[in-house]
């Protein structure tokens, strides 16, 4: 259930309600090929929140890049290609899986700047997230706006990854994966499934790997890594878009004062597409 509108400065805050329930997670599992599937009264992973509290638009309010058109809880910027930017996360607890917990939503900040590309528009929205009265997750995240997709447009230059990884996992994304996770979190960005809007509307070379998806797989690398391990605070930084189809790395490494993790996804080109920091409890 949600609840609209808001924007920066404004009191007026979005409310959702959610059931953590069994059955996505363990859908989501599957999508990420753990060995086990999460049930009732298990605490639910680090970032897996981003499966629930769904944007629920009627069909009839969707813009022509399949999300909900701007200019109710987001604000329009009058830039039609938007994408995760980034945003930092603190886990005061986990949630889990079989409770109801309430998301609270408010536009923290608008800013315009004029890029190398063209204009651009960010917002950061802070979503709360509490559970049987306690708050479970703090999160601000940011959105970068742009204009239309320029024909011939010259892309900044890559930034090589870092090549002293302690643990790699190399993933190769295909139609089905995007597909599912497009499912999982009721995500109708055509940028994910429909190659020739990706191509001829956005500008893209393919269908584009969700940003949430690869920086779950940074936070499911280090569970799998660190078995126990309890996530406290964790930043992330989009860098570079991933394309279906071609092989891309998530990494990581402890830095020496053994509660941060250094991670950063690469693309099968070697170049940095995503960085982030995990800071462990």
């Amino acid at each position: 259930m949600n609840t609209p509108r808001s924007h920066a400065g404004d009191d007026v805050k979005q409310v959702a309600i959610d059931l953590i329930s069994a059955e996505r997670a363990a859908a989501f599992a599957a999508t990420l090929d753990h060995p086990t599937r999460p049930a009732a009264g298990d605490a639910l992973c680090p970032a897996w929140h981003w499966l629930y509290f769904w944007s629920i638009a009627q069909q009839s309010e969707l813009g022509p890049d399949g999300h909900p058109r701007k200019g109710g809880f987001l604000p329009d910027l009058g830039l039609p290609r938007r994408m995760w930017a980034g945003g930092r996360l603190t886990f005061e607890r986990p949630l889990t899986i079989g409770e109801i917990a309430t998301r609270t939503s408010r536009v923290l900040s608008i800013e315009r700047k004029e890029g190398r590309s063209g204009p651009l528009g960010f917002v950061t929205v802070e979503h709360v997230i509490e559970a049987a009265g306690m708050v479970a997750i703090r999160e601000e995240h940011d959105i970068v706006y742009r204009g239309p997709a320029a024909p011939g447009a010259v892309a900044p230059a890559p930034l090589a990854a870092p090549d002293d990884a302690q643990w790699q996992r190399d993933i190769t994304p295909d139609e089905v994966l995007l597909f599912r996770y497009s499912a999982l979190t009721f995500n109708g960005h055509r940028i994910h499934y429909d190659r020739a809007y990706a191509r001829d509307v956005e500008g893209y070379p393919d269908l584009v790997v969700h940003g949430p998806l690869i920086s779950t797989l940074l936070l499911d690398l280090v569970t799998r890594s660190l078995p126990g391990a309890t996530v406290r605070e964790y930043a992330y930084r989009a860098v570079r878009p991933t394309f279906v189809g071609n092989t891309f790395g998530v990494c990581g490494r402890v830095a020496d004062d053994g509660r941060t993790v250094d991670l950063w996804a690469k693309d099968h080109d070697g170049w940095l597409t995503m960085s982030a920091r995990a800071t462990l409890a």
